[in-house]
């Protein structure tokens, strides 16, 4: 048990107070601030004084209160009865504060992060003798029907296990093995283990990035991939489905659980998220969503200071749930609010602003956050991978302001919302020209070998459609449609094809919500074939006029909706039925 430590507040200013009367609090030391026992970290050490950001509400506090550190810096809880549960930015349950507070948070609020009464069935892997490292796993528990929570040796303790229980019901406190290291310490093994939020935890070694998060998803999964254990950013303004998109991805993606943090969202998101997850059936388990699902909810309410800790929290629980051999994806909404927090408590310390007012170490942190996603071999041998997707929201969609600027330096996946898209009702409003995916060389092989060989190809011809379609929109522009030869007609109509018909997708329609990704090739495949059946016809003297009328274009566009998922002859029929019109209008001009 670490030595507490004493000193007493000579300072307040927002969330930020100095402590003066002892020299030895340290970095990160996580401290209990007044009479209310108010949650803080140290932050900073100036000569005699102690630097603490308070995570909550700093109001009635006066100088001169006490200040009791732990000796331990600031950790997350992490065990068994995390996941379907919501917690604030450092990770209280809301709803037992709600239960002992109401719907208001009171200050100095101390719960149990994890039901400590609770018995959980237990599965025991080791025996007397047994040889154990960090990261070795002692016992499985079923912690929901599909998520199996795994007993893990805390790292940097190795061993014999000198003691362990038979296979039982327990605690989450209750003592499952004892392990004697090689200096003759015992060290007790429960359920549960302590890990400070700003360390990432540790791995044997990373790995290739060589298979996608599969989204459902056809911008995403087709046109501007993310690997598994990579780091996506998703920019874009006010109203432009930034949080829906999340939402979607969180719903769909074939990740084995989703850490979702609200750093800073409206409430009323938080609300929609949780009333949205606890009714979603999961696809693949057809259980309900949120028994693969944590929620991080730091409210635009809550005190600025837990807002700045809210993504470590997600990212730590995430790590743990990796090392058990899981494939993890966080949603981190939004970073940009992440970031204000970090420049308010700068400005509060009085250091010298960068850009914008933001401090001179927003890049370094932003970086060290994204560096924690990776695929990695687990000290237990296990593979598992963190994926992040962070959003941004710069002010007046501007791009070229720091957050968003910064954060596209750590990512190698930018999904570029545009609100012109969103206005016009096409979701997700994401921006294929302004987007790119570096994921897609590497991801190459997964899709030859999985989906087909000609993916790539076709992808690369769909993304040349689109591009000249840009071109054409300019002379479009000046001066109108109808003088551009019937070969650049066509290449605006198929365009359109790709937009309305693959790139724009209906959440709520039962066969374009989530499209697998065997069907999202051959959609792909029909329009391709549609472009170059009409292309040929049109060389031999087909106006596009004529073309349109027959109304092939539209029903290729809905495909989407009118091809179910497991319906994959009817793509054959489709594409036979632009065969039959093309070879028609080209028998009636010869």
């Amino acid at each position: 048990m670490a030595e507490k430590i004493h000193g007493k507040i000579c300072a307040i200013s927002g969330p930020v107070i100095e402590v003066v009367g002892s020299d030895r609090m340290q970095m990160q030391d996580m401290v209990m601030v007044g009479k209310e026992q108010l949650v803080g970290e140290v932050i900073a050490l100036r000569n005699e004084r102690t630097v603490v950001q308070v995570y909550e509400s700093t109001t009635g506090l006066k100088t001169g209160e006490e200040v009791v550190s732990s000796g331990t810096p600031m950790s997350v809880v992490l065990g068994p009865g995390l996941i379907g549960n919501i917690f604030d930015g450092i990770e209280r349950p809301l709803r037992v504060i709600k239960d002992k507070t109401g719907n208001f948070i009171g200050r100095g609020t101390q719960v149990e992060i994890l039901d400590s009464k609770r018995k959980w069935d237990t599965h025991i892997l080791v025996q007397a003798g047994s040889l154990v490292s960090g990261g070795d796993i002692v016992a499985e528990i079923q912690e929901t029907p599909f998520i199996v929570n795994k007993v893990m040796v805390p790292p940097g303790i190795s061993g014999t296990v000198e003691h362990a229980v038979s296979d039982g019901s327990y605690q989450n406190s209750d003592v499952l093995s004892v392990i004697r290291d090689e200096h003759g310490k015992t060290h007790d093994i429960t359920m549960c283990q302590s890990w400070p939020i700003r360390t990432g935890r540790p791995y044997h070694k990373r790995l290739t990035i060589d298979r996608p998060l599969i989204t459902g998803q056809r911008i995403i999964d087709s046109v501007l991939p993310i690997a598994k254990g990579g780091a996506a950013a998703i920019p874009g303004g006010f109203g432009t489905g930034k949080t829906m998109t999340q939402h979607q991805l969180a719903k769909w993606c074939d990740a084995d659980l989703i850490v979702y943090i609200g750093c800073g969202e409206r409430g009323n998101e938080m609300t929609q998220v949780l009333d949205d997850f606890s009714k979603l059936i999961d696809p693949r388990t057809k259980r309900p969503l949120m028994d693969r699902t944590i929620l991080i909810a730091n409210t635009s309410n809550m005190p600025v200071a837990a807002r700045e800790a809210s993504i470590y929290t997600g990212i730590s629980i995430a790590e743990y749930y990796r090392d058990m051999g899981y494939h993890v994806a966080i949603m981190a909404d939004s970073t940009s609010r992440w970031a204000e927090a970090l420049r308010e408590i700068s400005g509060r310390l009085e250091e010298m602003p960068a850009e914008e007012g933001f401090p001179a170490y927003l890049s370094s942190r932003l970086s060290a956050f994204y560096e924690r996603a990776g695929y990695v071999e687990n000290l237990n041998g296990s593979e598992g991978s963190v994926t992040i997707i962070g959003a941004v929201s710069p002010q007046g969609s501007d791009f070229s302001e720091p957050v968003t600027q910064n954060t596209k330096r750590f990512v190698r996946c930018f999904w570029a919302l545009d609100k012109s898209l969103a206005y016009a009702r096409h979701y997700p409003a994401i921006n294929w020209l302004q987007s790119y995916s570096d994921y897609l060389d590497d991801l190459a092989p997964w899709y030859s070998k999985n989906v087909s060989r000609g993916f790539i190809r076709a992808r690369a011809k769909l993304m040349n459609i689109l591009q000249v379609e840009s071109k054409l929109n300019d002379i479009v522009k000046l001066i109108g449609s109808d003088v551009l030869p019937d070969e650049q007609k066509l290449t605006l109509d198929v365009a359109k094809v790709i937009r309305q018909g693959f790139l724009q997708q209906n959440a709520f329609h039962e066969n374009d919500t989530y499209v697998p990704m065997r069907k999202q090739y051959q959609m792909m495949d029909v329009i391709l074939h549609l472009a170059d059946r009409t292309r040929e016809a049109v060389s031999k003297g087909v106006v596009c006029s004529a073309l349109r009328a027959t109304g092939i274009f539209e029903k290729v566009i809905r495909m989407k909706y009118d091809i179910g998922n497991e319906e994959t002859d009817a793509f054959d029929r489709l594409k036979e039925e632009i065969d039959t019109i093309c070879s028609d209008l080209t028998a009636k001009i010869s």
